[in-house]
């Protein structure tokens, strides 16, 4: 292949069938490439099963948070040999929230095509269906894990949100989720506006914006809403 390229694969969410978040033309792009930089093998393997792929002839290299700049450089033997190759996050979009920004931009230093693929991302599904401003926003990720750091981020957050118009997106592992709401219940005022994205994509999948007041009459939290799920949280003051 004379100009081989560097896919950015997305993966479903959750155990949602690829054909229903990936185009068709995605797929056949995807069964054509023998060599993956992968998140995770077990997810990979069964994500690429899933899409018809004989896994035990495939070339999987793990690439995470993990990985040295000397392993970075081995992962694009690929495409150094003429041969395109994929990269697949755990979940959602390689690189938006997970690791792989580093390979990318080796790539581009070596002069690689780069071609994202289209595919779901929790954040902007979460942004589509909020209400909130979606012309001006900002994903700050995780926030700080000690309380008072987390609190004091929160009220952070919230003057910016307030002083920009500018809706502000955060994550949480699942354990937290429930420990997050309850903060920002506790540290926003009544009429900021919380949106909160439960399991999107999957059947499951709950999604709902009210004012902090609205909210803390609610209570999501008492009949296990949270529970082991992965939830993207957005604020606008």
């Amino acid at each position: 292949m004379n100009n081989p390229v560097l896919y950015l694969i997305p993966s479903p969410l959750g155990n949602t069938p690829p054909s229903l978040v990936l185009p068709a033309g995605h797929i056949e792009t995807i069964r054509t490439i023998q060599c993956f930089a992968v998140e995770e093998l077990r997810t990979a393997r069964r994500f690429l099963s899933a899409l018809g792929l004989h896994v035990e002839s495939l070339e999987l290299e793990l690439l995470n948070e993990h990985t040295s700049p000397e392993e970075m450089e081995s992962l694009l033997a690929p495409l150094r040999e003429g041969r395109s190759m994929g990269m697949i996050s755990e979940a959602g979009l390689p690189a938006v929230a997970d690791p792989g920004a580093e390979l990318i931009a080796l790539a581009h230093r070596n002069g690689f095509n780069v071609a994202p693929l289209v595919g779901p991302s929790s954040l902007m599904l979460a942004l589509m269906a909020s209400g909130l401003n979606g012309q001006k926003f900002a994903f700050q990720g995780y926030l700080p894990v000690k309380s008072a750091l987390r609190d004091k981020k929160i009220r952070e957050l919230e003057k910016l949100s307030g002083r920009e118009h500018q809706t502000q997106i955060f994550i949480e592992t699942p354990y937290r989720n429930e420990s997050l709401y309850r903060a920002l219940l506790s540290c926003c005022a009544p009429g900021t506006r919380l949106t909160i994205a439960i399991n999107l994509t999957m059947p499951d999948a709950f999604i709902s914006t009210r004012t902090i007041g609205e909210w803390k009459q609610f209570r999501p939290g008492s009949d296990g809403l949270f529970r082991k799920k992965p939830c993207v949280f957005l604020i606008l003051a």
